[in-house]
């Protein structure tokens, strides 16, 4: 695997490669079996696969959140290259936002919502860095799991709107054993934490109970629920857990 310490690296590297056999995996490291599944598609559909690592910090809105956020790099290398991934890319700030944060993409409508409602300036932060994520590698097939289905939603439309000569390839929830989705987040959880997370997703999934129900049996436990809310043909819950942020999704069914 070809590891490349910031863009200008990449750039140099890159030139002349064929562009239309690229696919790319952005993600902000601490990897799991939810970014494996992502990166084995990659790796599988493209002649070169790269992965980004970066932590975003204009998507941040909270800097504790920020400064919790966990560093792994030497256990992602060797995940990494034990996938098969052909490219690394490790871009700096200064490299990515040249003139800070002054200028930026943004979405009107459905990033005002659910993880956008209290997360002021969230989803302008992980628009702009995926749109320079995507010019900087050219990548032709990009690749985001539902997890997190309304940043899918938003860069599809983003791609779509601005014409990138990209597509976005929604992946499936990657889950536990109990059916709670992998996130890079559940490694702060305690042992009694885990096992309420893992009821999130079987109340989510439980049609018999309307959204207000869910929310208010999840407080009972000890979750204070950010929103839970029916949208786009699914059901998504976003929930604290101590100080732990959790999401999930599921499709609606008739």
């Amino acid at each position: 695997m070809n590891i490349h310490h910031g863009v200008a690296a990449w750039l140099a590297a890159c030139e002349g490669g064929d562009v239309l056999g690229r696919g790319l995996v952005p993600t902000m490291g601490a990897l799991h079996e939810g970014h494996g599944s992502l990166i084995r598609q990659c790796v599988a559909e493209n002649t070169q696969s790269i992965v980004t690592i970066y932590v975003n910090p204009t998507q941040f809105e909270n800097p504790d959140d920020l400064g919790n956020y966990p560093d792994s790099l030497q256990d992602d290398i060797h995940y990494l290259e034990s996938l098969g991934v052909s490219d690394l890319i490790l871009p700096q700030y200064k490299e990515l936002y040249p003139f800070d944060f002054t200028l930026f993409v943004d979405e009107s409508l459905d990033s005002k919502v659910l993880c956008g409602k209290n997360r002021t300036g969230h989803f302008k932060g992980v628009l702009s860095v995926v749109m320079k994520l995507i010019n900087l590698t050219q990548a032709r097939r990009v690749y985001f799991g539902k997890k997190d289905f309304q940043q899918y939603r938003l860069v599809s439309k983003m791609v779509e709107a601005y014409f990138m000569p990209t597509r976005i390839i929604g992946m499936d929830t990657v889950r536990d054993e109990h059916g709670l989705a992998l996130s890079s987040r559940n490694r702060r959880l305690s042992d009694e934490q885990l096992v309420l997370a893992r009821r999130m997703n079987v109340l989510l999934r439980d049609g018999s109970l309307s959204t207000e129900e869910i929310a208010d049996q999840l407080n009972s436990w000890g979750f204070r629920v950010d929103y839970c809310e029916e949208r786009w043909g699914r059901r998504f819950v976003a929930a604290f857990l101590g100080e732990v942020r959790l999401i999930d999704n599921v499709e609606m069914t008739p």
